[in-house]
């Protein structure tokens, strides 16, 4: 999807660029659930992508818990073009000293950091170990990262499916 989004957006911008509904959620939470809206479901114009949140029975909970929801959608579902003189600066940050990619999933550098990835693996037709060269790091590598995420991996077989690939498989 060649749609160009910011990958990093601050709330307040990003809620700006989406539709905002709020609902009353069906399931537990007794008296309170059933009279107020509390649900809320996003929609990013740009993109089309939706998400929900409505476990809370908090609709500012539940907004800040679909933009974070928003957030992740948006940089594994987006595409952009890499850059041709080398890495993505979100990458090369989470490469350490040995020359691994380390990047945990709380850590704020790992939206940027996995789609970016994403580009890589999209422009080189989904093959794992072409985009483990351009990024500087192993095979194995890249593919236990890809792996790591459930959501990250569900994107990652997308790309090579597009490029009729076999998916990678969750260790």
């Amino acid at each position: 999807m060649p749609i160009n989004a910011d990958p990093v957006l601050s709330d307040h911008a990003l809620l700006a660029q989406c539709d905002l509904d709020t609902y009353r959620a069906s399931g537990p939470g007794g008296q309170k659930r059933n009279k107020t809206d509390s649900a809320v479901r996003l929609r990013h114009g740009p993109s089309g992508i939706m998400v929900i949140a409505e476990e809370s029975r908090s609709q500012i909970q539940n907004r800040a818990r679909a933009l974070r929801r928003l957030s992740k959608a948006l940089a594994l579902r987006l595409r952009h073009p890499v850059p041709a003189n080398g890495v993505a600066e979100a990458v090369r940050a989470c490469i350490g000293r040995n020359g691994r990619l380390r990047v945990g999933q709380r850590d704020t550098r790992y939206l940027p950091a996995a789609a970016a990835v994403l580009d890589v693996l999209a422009e080189t037709h989904g093959r794992v170990s072409d985009a483990a060269e351009y990024l500087g790091i192993t095979t194995g590598n890249l593919s236990a990262f890809l792996t790591a995420d459930i959501e990250l991996l569900v994107e990652a077989n997308r790309i090579r499916a597009d490029f009729d690939l076999y998916p990678l498989r969750a260790d």
